[in-house]
C-alpha cells in the first residue's frame, strides 16, 4: 500500500479531536416512544425487518420478510403492439407526438391494468406484533414513567428501549439477528417477578392466527390476481422466561409475574423457498437453544464484518449531544454547530443497506424493505427510472459490494422476459425493461404513455451491473453479466432509427422519464424520439460493451458493429439556446421547469460523460439545467441534485443540498413536487417514506469526499466550508477496486493511503496536482 504523510505537524494538531469522535458510538435516540411508524427505528438482517415503537403500555412492532409479494408472473405484452410501430415513428417525425401518444396509448402499453392489476402485486406489510403490559402499583390507564430512552445502535444494528415505572427500571432490547435468522426481543425488570405482558400478533387481512402449545402463529395465502392462491407466509412466536408463569390462550402467549422475557419471532414465505414451513422451524429451534449473550455476540460480529469496513469522521458539535429528532431541527437552522451529523446520516445510509439486501436475496425495494401498510405507495415496488439505481450508489463507494449483487440476479431473472417484450413492441433482438418492475420479471411498458413508454430501465441498470465490475475488476462477475449487457446492446442496436433532420441513430418512441414538453402548435406530449437520457445511455452502455467484449476476448463481429454505431449517435448533450443541457432531440419547452425528474443529465452522473475536466462546456450547461430546476423537491430528487452538484465539485451547492434533504417533517402525503426531507427516525420523504433519497444522499457524501470516474484517484473534490476544517475518511472504495483511507486539514489532504489486492500503479489528484503512485497488495 502507498501511504503519503504530507503534514505530519498538523495531522498532530488538527486530527486528534477526530480521533475521540471516532471512537463515539454511532446512534438515534430519543426521549419518548415513537406516536408514529416515521419515529421508529429501522432493524433488518437483509430478509427480515422490524420496527419497534418502544410504548410503555402497548408496544407495537412492525414485522416485515422482504420477499412477500402479492400478485404473480403474468405476460402483459401486447404481441400486436409491433404492427403500429411505424405509424407511432411516423407521427414522430411529422411533429404529431400528441397524435403518438394518443396511439401509443391505445396500442403500445401493456395489457391489462399493469401496475394497478392484482396480478402486478405489491410489497407488503408481514404484520405487527403487539405486547400488552401491566404494571404494578399503578393505574394501567395513565402510566407515569420517567428516565425514558429509546435508541438504535448503528454500530451493533441493536434497539432498545428503558424508563422506569413506579421505582422499577425496565429495559428492551431488538435486534435481528446476522446470526439465526430471527427477530428477538428481550425485556428485563431490575427487579423480580414484574413483568406481566401478552403477546399478541395480527396482520390487516389474509391471516390466520393461533396457538399452538405455547407457540404463537400467523399464516396465510396472498392474492394473486388470478385464483387468489398467491405466496404464503408463516410466523411463529415464542417466549422463554425467566420466573414467572406463560398461558397460552386463544390467539395471544399471557405471562405473568417474570423477571426477563425473550421474545423470539420467526417467518418465511415460499418465495423460491417450498420449504418455508421447515425454515420457520429449524431457525426457530437454532435461536432457542443458543445463549442470549452469544446469540447477540454473533449477531453483531456477522453485521460489523460488513459495517466496521469504513469508517467517517468530519468532527462534532455541541447539538450532537441532543435527540436525534431535536438535532435534525438544530442542524437544519444551523449547520455549523453540528458537523458529525452528516456522517451520522452517511453511516445510517449504509446501515440501511445492510439491514435491507442480502446476497441470495432479492435488492431494496422502493421501501427498502420496512413497510407497515398492505397498500404501500407505489406498490413498493422496483421503478426503473432512477429509484433502484439509487438504491445501489452508495454500494461500491461505501464498501458494501457484494450487496450489488442481488439487483444483478433480480435483473438476470427480468432477461427472459425482456426478450419477448423486445419482439412484442419492437420486433427487436435483446431484451428490455422499461420503467417498472416486481419480483415477478415484469418488462412491459407501464399502462400510460407519459411515463409508462420509457425505453431506458434496461440500459439504465446495466451501468448499475457495470459499475460492480468498474470497482472490483472481477472478470468472473464480468463473464457472468456480460450476456445482460449484450443484450441490451441487443436490443438498442436493433431497435435505433434514424432521425432524418441530424442523420442520428436514436430510440423512438420514448419519453424522458414522467416529463413533458409544449409542441409548436401549443399542445403538450411526453411521446419523442430520442430523449437526451436514452442516447446517453446507449453510448455509454456500447461503450461498455465494447469494453466488456474486449476484455473477454469475445465478439469481436458485435464489438465493431457497436462501434460503428455509436459514431452514429447523437453526443452526450446538446446545449439549447438558453444555456441549458437540451433534454430531448429537439429543443422543447418543459411544462415544469421544476419537474423532479432531471434524467438529461444521467450523463454527468451516474455516467461519466460529461464532466469537468473532458466536457467544460456541456459542464456548465448542467449548471444551468441545475440552477432552473432548483433546489426542492421530494428527498430522492434532492439527493440526485446533491450528487449533479458533488460532480460538478461545487461543494457549498451541494452541501446546501444536503442540508435540505435533512429537513425535518412528518408530511406522509403522496408528494410529486417540492417539500422532501426527512422523518425523525432519518428515514427519507417523499413523502411519503421512500429509502432512496437515503441511499442517494449517502452516495452524495461520498462523492463529495471521493472521486475516481475521471481517470484519477480524486480526494475531497467537493467539499464544503463547513467540513475543511479537518476530517478523516476510511475505507471507501474506488474504481479499480483500491480501497482509500485519508485525512485532510484547512481543506488540504495531510495523508493518505492507498490499498489493493493486486500491486499496480494508480493516478491520484492530490490538492490540485495529479501523480502516480503504487498502490501495494494489501
Amino acid at each position: 500500500m502507498i501511504i503519503k504523510n504530507l503534514f505530519s505537524s498538523l495531522m498532530l494538531l488538527g486530527l486528534s479531536n477526530l480521533c475521540l469522535a471516532q471512537n463515539k458510538p454511532l446512534k438515534l435516540w430519543y426521549d419518548k416512544p415513537a406516536k408514529m411508524w416515521e419515529e421508529t427505528v429501522p432493524l433488518g438482517n437483509g430478509r427480515l425487518g422490524m420496527t419497534p415503537d418502544g410504548g410503555v403500555s402497548k408496544e407495537k412492532i412492525v414485522l416485515n420478510d422482504i420477499t412477500l409479494w402479492s400478485g404473480g408472473p403474468q405476460d402483459a405484452n401486447n404481441y400486436n403492439a409491433y404492427k403500429s410501430l411505424p405509424q407511432i415513428r411516423k407521427l414522430i417525425l411529422e411533429g404529431k407526438n400528441d397524435e403518438a401518444q394518443a396511439l401509443v396509448n391505445k396500442e403500445f402499453v401493456c395489457v391489462g391494468p399493469g401496475s394497478g392489476g392484482a396480478r402486478w402485486g405489491k410489497y407488503q406489510v408481514l404484520g405487527e406484533l403487539q405486547l400488552q403490559f401491566q404494571y404494578d402499583g399503578v393505574d394501567n390507564t395513565n402510566i407515569n414513567y420517567q428516565n425514558y430512552q429509546r435508541e438504535l445502535s448503528l454500530n451493533n444494528a441493536v434497539a432498545n428501549s428503558s424508563f422506569q415505572v413506579n421505582g422499577v427500571n425496565y429495559k428492551r432490547e431488538y435486534f435481528t439477528s446476522f446470526d439465526d435468522d430471527v427477530d428477538i426481543i428481550r425485556i428485563t425488570a431490575d427487579k423480580p417477578g414484574q413483568l406481566n405482558c401478552s403477546i399478541t400478533i395480527s396482520r390487516p387481512e389474509k391471516s390466520v392466527t393461533k396457538t399452538e402449545g405455547k407457540e404463537l402463529q400467523m399464516f396465510g395465502q396472498l392474492d394473486n390476481g388470478t385464483d387468489g392462491k398467491g405466496m404464503q407466509y408463516l410466523t411463529k412466536v415464542k417466549a422463554f422466561l425467566k420466573g414467572g408463569t406463560l398461558t397460552p390462550t386463544n390467539g395471544s402467549l399471557d405471562i405473568k409475574n417474570a423477571t426477563e422475557i425473550i421474545v423470539y419471532v420467526s417467518s418465511a414465505t415460499d418465495f423460491k423457498n417450498p420449504s418455508f414451513k421447515k425454515a420457520v422451524d429449524t431457525k426457530l429451534s437454532a435461536a432457542l437453544k443458543k445463549d442470549y449473550a452469544i446469540q447477540k455476540q454473533q449477531h453483531i460480529a456477522n453485521f460489523q464484518k460488513l459495517f466496521n469496513r469504513t469508517s467517517i469522521n468530519l468532527g462534532e458539535g455541541e447539538t450532537a449531544k441532543l435527540t436525534t429528532d431535536k438535532r435534525l431541527s438544530a442542524f437544519y437552522n444551523k449547520p455549523q454547530d453540528d458537523p458529525g451529523l452528516p456522517a451520522l446520516f452517511f453511516q445510517f445510509g449504509r446501515y440501511l443497506t445492510i439491514s435491507s439486501t442480502r446476497v441470495g436475496l432479492l435488492p431494496p425495494n422502493l421501501q427498502g424493505l420496512w413497510a407497515h401498510q398492505i397498500n404501500t405507495p407505489w406498490n413498493g415496488d422496483y421503478h426503473l427510472d432512477v429509484n433502484v439505481q439509487m438504491n445501489h450508489w452508495p454500494v461500491e463507494v461505501a464498501n458494501l459490494s457484494e450487496l450489488n449483487l442481488p439487483l444483478a440476479e433480480l435483473v438476470r431473472g427480468m432477461v427472459k422476459n425482456g426478450e419477448k417484450t423486445a419482439k412484442a413492441y419492437y420486433n427487436a433482438d435483446g431484451w428490455i425493461a422499461h420503467v417498472i418492475t416486481n419480483v415477478w420479471g415484469y418488462t412491459e411498458p407501464g399502462e400510460s404513455a407519459s411515463w409508462g413508454a420509457s425505453n431506458a430501465g434496461s440500459g439504465w441498470l446495466c451501468n448499475n451491473l457495470w459499475d460492480h465490475y468498474a470497482f472490483t475488476n472481477d472478470k468472473e462477475y464480468l463473464k457472468s453479466i456480460y450476456p445482460i449487457l449484450k443484450g441490451s446492446a441487443q436490443f438498442y442496436n436493433s431497435a435505433l432509427v434514424k432521425d432524418p433532420k441530424s442523420g442520428w441513430l436514436a430510440t423512438a418512441p420514448s419519453v424522458s422519464p414522467e416529463n413533458t414538453f409544449y409542441l409548436p402548435n401549443g399542445k403538450t406530449a411526453s411521446i419523442s424520439m430520442g430523449p437526451t437520457i436514452d442516447n446517453q445511455i446507449v453510448r455509454e452502455l456500447f461503450t461498455n460493451v465494447i469494453t466488456a467484449s474486449k476484455t473477454l476476448g469475445k465478439d469481436e463481429d458485435f464489438r465493431e458493429l457497436l462501434q460503428s454505431k455509436i459514431k452514429q449517435l447523437p453526443p452526450a448533450g446538446q446545449i439549447s439556446k438558453d444555456g441549458r443541457i437540451m433534454e430531448w432531440l429537439e429543443d422543447y419547452k418543459e411544462t415544469d421547469p421544476q419537474h423532479r425528474h432531471i434524467s438529461h443529465l444521467y450523463g454527468l452522473y451516474p455516467a461519466t460523460l460529461i464532466t469537468p475536466k473532458s466536457t467544460p462546456e456541456l459542464a456548465e450547461a448542467s449548471k444551468k439545467t441545475l440552477n432552473v430546476r432548483g433546489d426542492d423537491g421530494p428527498s430522492w430528487t434532492i439527493a440526485y441534485k446533491l450528487l449533479f452538484w458533488a460532480r460538478l465539485q461545487d461543494g457549498n451547492r451541494a452541501f446546501k443540498l444536503l442540508r435540505e434533504i435533512l429537513k425535518p417533517t412528518l408530511r406522509t402525503d403522496i408528494n410529486y413536487g417540492a417539500g422532501g426531507g426527512v422523518y425523525p427516525n432519518m428515514l427519507s420523504a417523499g413523502p411519503p417514506f421512500q429509502i432512496d433519497g437515503n441511499f442517494g444522499a449517502t452516495a452524495g457524501i461520498a462523492e463529495m469526499l471521493l472521486q475516481s470516474h475521471d481517470g484519477y484517484i480524486e480526494f475531497i473534490p467537493s467539499i464544503p466550508d463547513i467540513w475543511k476544517a479537518s476530517g478523516e475518511v476510511k475505507g471507501l472504495k474506488a474504481r479499480g477496486n483500491f480501497t482509500v483511507d485519508f485525512a485532510w486539514k484547512d481543506g488540504k489532504i495531510t495523508t493518505y493511503k492507498i490499498s489493493s489486492p493486486k500491486p499496480g500503479k494508480v493516478a491520484v489528484k492530490v490538492n490540485g496536482v495529479v501523480t502516480q503512485v503504487i498502490a501495494q497488495k494489501l
